[in-house]
């Protein structure tokens, strides 16, 4: 089956000054029908950057410098502003880390979810309330709750109006930015298995952006890693965090808290990623990977297709089995230091 979303060699650039960054460079990853996507990083590495680019709203210092991003049989970056215009909400729909900053503070909700059923999908206002009543029913908000406004929900409601929001005029995709990183991890657990009931439930596809890679491995099926503005790694969710092939991924697994080994010690990756502005010529990551060498410092490592549809760019790959048991030990990373 093709892909909902495909995404070949997809480079932003941004305008700094009389300079030009590219935020993110070359990416290419597929978004399956019906699955969710994980695309992972630190901060600043790319990700939200390059999910805003998918309903072709950056900021004015921004442009789309090359590739393509075909959904669902057209490409996206070809379009023009009017057909774009008819694809957002409708085909693909955007959920924002702030729900608080994303919600009018002087409307009701229920008038907020009005407004997009009746403006963006022609509905009539008796069948826009009996619409946003059925979409506060998937996302467990009580109906008589339309009534109220946004300051009255707790963070973890107001995550779910905004989901209700994105799924108004049922898209396909759904773009979700850091969407439970402001809400404690119980509140956090609650909206993942909402978002996964509902995305089951209607079929529908995910991307979620997220610098947690523990959110990854609960909700997603497949994982994206970037680092630096380059995809590092994308595979199959398992396979990919269970046997990472990329040294970054190996480390950001070993930064995380793992619940089957909650008393084992956590290890950072020390240093920071590069200044983008003037990038390194070999792999971004070469500076902080202890298994660097020259020629990680020289050239960028091509992308290589393992098994399973598992995609790494790592001059180093054919030794992912010895690197990966050499990651584990917290000497290895502390080596760099």
């Amino acid at each position: 089956m093709e892909p909902l979303l495909s995404i070949r060699d997809l480079s932003i650039a941004y305008r700094v000054g009389t300079s030009e960054m590219l935020a993110v460079e070359n990416a290419s990853f597929d978004v399956p029908r019906g699955a969710i996507v994980g695309l992972v990083g630190e901060s600043g590495c790319g990700k939200t950057t390059l999910a805003r680019s998918l309903t072709r709203i950056l900021a004015d210092n921004a442009r789309i410098a090359g590739g393509q991003a075909v959904f669902d049989g057209q490409d996206i970056m070809a379009l023009s502003e009017r057909r774009m215009n008819a694809l957002r909400w409708r085909e693909i729909a955007f959920i924002p880390q702030s729900a608080m900053n994303s919600l009018d503070p002087v409307y009701t909700v229920g008038s907020q979810l009005a407004e997009v059923l009746c403006r963006r999908g022609n509905l009539s206002r008796r069948a826009a309330r009996r619409r946003s009543e059925e979409l506060f029913e998937w996302v467990g908000i009580e109906a008589g709750r339309l009534g109220d406004y946004p300051h009255q929900f707790s963070g973890g409601m107001r995550q779910r109006v905004a989901i209700a929001l994105a799924l108004a005029l049922d898209p396909k995709l759904i773009i979700a930015d850091e969407p439970v990183t402001a809400l404690d991890v119980i509140v956090q657990r609650q909206i993942l298995d909402q978002l996964r009931e509902l995305q089951t439930r209607l079929g529908i596809s995910v991307i979620l952006v997220t610098h947690d890679i523990s959110v990854v491995a609960y909700v997603c099926d497949r994982v994206v890693v970037m680092y630096a503005g380059h995809v590092a790694e994308a595979g199959p969710m398992a396979a990919t965090l269970t046997r990472p092939a990329h040294p970054y991924t190996m480390g950001l697994r070993n930064a995380f808290p793992d619940l089957a080994s909650a008393g084992g010690q956590l290890t950072p990756i020390e240093g920071a990623p590069p200044n983008l502005l003037h990038p390194p010529p070999g792999c971004r990551f070469a500076a902080r990977c202890p298994f660097a060498q020259p020629a990680c410092t020289d050239t960028v490592p091509a992308p290589v297709t393992l098994d399973d549809d598992h995609v790494v760019a790592c001059h180093r790959w054919a030794e992912a089995d010895t690197l990966r048991t050499r990651a584990e030990r917290s000497e290895t990373w502390m080596a760099r230091t």
